[in-house]
């Protein structure tokens, strides 16, 4: 099981499914799955704000229904928003039928063509069916900031060997904020100073 990287053999086998971005310049994609929250998400916003920083939040329908406000601070600080779902379902563990009416309810919230399946688990039938509406968005460096015990040194330090067009994972939930609090303003600087750019999805050429 790929831990940091996605391994090579993935984006073959699933081609179908953005996994990086074709580019020959120094340019990362962050994106932050999970939000938003009313108080980590303003928190990366003005992370972000620091670096000159843009991302691409995947969000989760039922957290944009309790959190317009916060949600609305996104699109403000000039940041992209995906589809995560209306209620965060991994689509390994759901029929179709459900799992496309999670993502159109979450669709009432969040205007955008972009949809990342919860832990990147969706059936070929259910990416057939919702592919041709919206671009699925999976990704190549997973910073694992979810975990209990995560060893955020190990962490940042594979988090470091990025390559142009990387698109990074984090989460901007209370279950990574402890992780994230150590790693992004890290990375961000670190990324920052290599002369890296890093932008939303939508900043793509």
């Amino acid at each position: 099981m790929f831990k940091y990287t996605i391994p090579s053999i993935l984006p073959i086998l699933f081609s179908s499914y953005t996994w990086k971005v074709k580019t020959k310049d120094k340019e990362l994609f962050l994106t932050f799955d999970d939000g938003p929250h009313p108080l980590i998400t303003p928190w990366v916003i003005e992370q972000l704000r620091l670096f000159n920083a843009k991302a691409t939040f995947f969000c989760v329908g039922e957290n944009v229904k309790k959190f317009p406000e916060t949600y609305s601070q996104i699109l403000d600080a000039g940041h992209d928003i995906g589809n995560h779902t209306f209620h965060h379902k991994n689509g390994w563990h759901t029929n179709n039928i459900d799992y496309f009416t999670d993502v159109y309810l979450a669709k009432n919230f969040i205007k955008s063509k972009l949809l990342r399946p919860p832990y990147g688990r969706i059936k070929a039938s259910q990416a057939k069916v919702l592919g041709k509406e919206f671009e699925i968005i999976m990704w190549s460096k997973l910073s694992r900031d979810y975990e209990q015990n995560l060893n955020v040194k190990e962490s940042y330090k594979q988090m470091c060997k990025v390559k142009n067009g990387d698109i990074l994972v984090f989460h901007d939930s209370d279950k990574a904020f402890k992780n994230l609090q150590f790693l992004l303003p890290q990375l961000l600087a670190y990324y920052h100073n290599l002369g890296y750019k890093m932008l939303a999805l939508s900043d793509r050429k």
